[in-house]
């Protein structure tokens, strides 16, 4: 819906994007869980900010597709958005008539059409022609809306985000899969947006889609992890606060995304003006999918390389009584990820996880691991399989932050003074190889 902001008495048309919480084609912007007004980027209002800085841990290290995304949506602010943004519509433009007889569907009463048309710029026909209508759908728009944004704020919330949130993401997936993902998830949000507004003809843009997307994974992925804010209220306080993530992500998700979707209900638009929200639904399910996929599949070096063994499950066991752990892993392996659970005792997983740990086997030793927490998730052996699948993580694989979550984990667990011991040299590794300094483990 458009909606109508006064200056010196002129109406102004605010379009909003609508598969995301800030500007499109909808109704007058409102404050964010972290605050500013069309975009994501923190609280502004009277003399109050929460604005997030950073995240931690946070390696070293350049997230090349997050950074390259980034620079996309900046290079076209400033080379389309900006520049289009100053220049009136041209009346010759065959686009402005169906413009003209969109907008006037839903003007807000007391608005005269002409008054409206005067602020109409060559950027709002540049947003009509390639942002998503559900009632003209064009494949093309669901990945160029993708890329369009309502203003300086909105760009700089989002962009903000994905700057925080995006480096530990691509990290984990890797950079070809995120960059996957990122799309997915914001074309995910979009086609929820036209289930509740299949016959609007006004259009949706904006990256909020896709970057609730990639909060989703990290709010799975990355529990532990806290947030950097500058907190600001004036004249009583101003310092950088250290926040759990989740926390941060969590009334971001209710402030910026289900209570306006609940609100926007009945209204014109049918509420789907925010469906950024479904991105975040999609990242935590594919998230949640792909941690499924580590436990259950088996490490690549492993598959069908014993799947004729007749009885497998008494191959293992009898490879462990004759000390043969080469063969007790290939045994395992060849079971399927269900049948594994009571072939191993917590001492015996644990062993030989730790030789295929320290033979060069890291992607199963890591899989056991997990199997390990699976079956004995409080249970004999917890501490020690959560550190274990950490230092894999730090030392084989590099992924710093899917290692802290273990390494704070297995303290959470009161263990042996030499594991505590082990977890917190971890954690001071960590500490020195991130770009932000971490608090201390004590």
């Amino acid at each position: 819906m458009l909606s109508r902001k006064t200056d010196q008495g002129l109406p102004r048309l605010q379009w909003r994007c609508a598969a995301c919480p800030r500007k499109g084609v909808a109704e007058a912007p409102a404050a964010g869980p972290n605050g500013l007004p069309a975009g994501r980027g923190g609280f502004l209002n009277a003399g109050a900010m929460i604005l997030p800085l950073s995240d931690a841990p946070n390696p070293r290290g350049t997230p090349v597709i997050t950074w390259a995304l980034i620079a996309a949506n900046v290079f076209i602010y400033l080379f389309i958005t900006w520049p289009l943004s100053q220049r009136p519509a041209s009346p010759q433009d065959p686009l402005l008539r169906e413009y003209v007889m969109t907008i006037r569907e839903v003007l807000p009463p007391g608005v005269p059409l002409q008054a409206a048309l005067r602020e109409v710029s060559a950027y709002d026909l540049y947003v009509f022609r390639h942002g998503f209508r559900p009632a003209a759908p064009e494949w093309r728009d669901l990945f160029s809306s993708l890329f369009l944004h309502g203003g300086f704020l909105h760009l700089f919330g989002n962009m903000l985000f994905l700057w925080i949130y995006g480096d530990n993401v691509e990290y984990r997936l890797g950079r070809l899969r995120f960059l996957i993902y990122y799309l997915l998830t914001g074309v995910a949000a979009t086609l929820f947006y036209t289930l509740f507004a299949r016959g609007s003809r006004l259009p949706l843009v904006g990256a909020s889609g896709a970057i609730s997307g990639v909060l989703g994974f990290y709010f799975v992925w990355f529990p532990r992890n806290t947030v950097r804010l500058f907190v600001l209220l004036f004249p009583f306080f101003m310092n950088v606060v250290q926040v759990p993530a989740r926390l941060v992500l969590g009334i971001y998700l209710v402030l910026d995304n289900v209570l306006p979707f609940l609100l926007t209900q009945g209204s014109r638009g049918g509420g789907g003006a925010r469906g950024a929200h479904r991105g975040f639904i999609a990242g935590l399910a594919l998230a949640w999918l792909a941690n499924r996929r580590e436990v259950r599949v088996p490490p690549r070096e492993y598959r069908g390389a014993t799947s004729r063994l007749l009885s497998a499950a008494q191959a293992v066991r009898g490879a462990l009584e004759r000390g043969d752990l080469a063969e007790a892993a290939t045994a395992y392996f060849a079971l399927p990820a269900e049948a594994t659970r009571g072939v191993l005792r917590p001492e015996e997983s644990l062993r030989l996880a730790d030789w295929l740990a320290g033979a060069g086997h890291p992607e199963a030793a890591h899989t056991l691991y997990l199997r390990h927490l699976r079956d004995h998730p409080q249970g004999p052996g917890a501490a020690e399989a959560h550190l274990g699948a950490g230092l894999v993580q730090l030392e084989a694989a590099g992924q710093i932050a899917a290692a802290y979550q273990h390494f704070l984990d297995a303290l959470d667990l009161n263990p042996r003074p030499e594991t505590a011991a082990r977890a917190r040299a971890a954690l001071a590794t960590i500490a020195a190889r991130q770009k932000y300094a971490l608090r201390r483990y004590g």
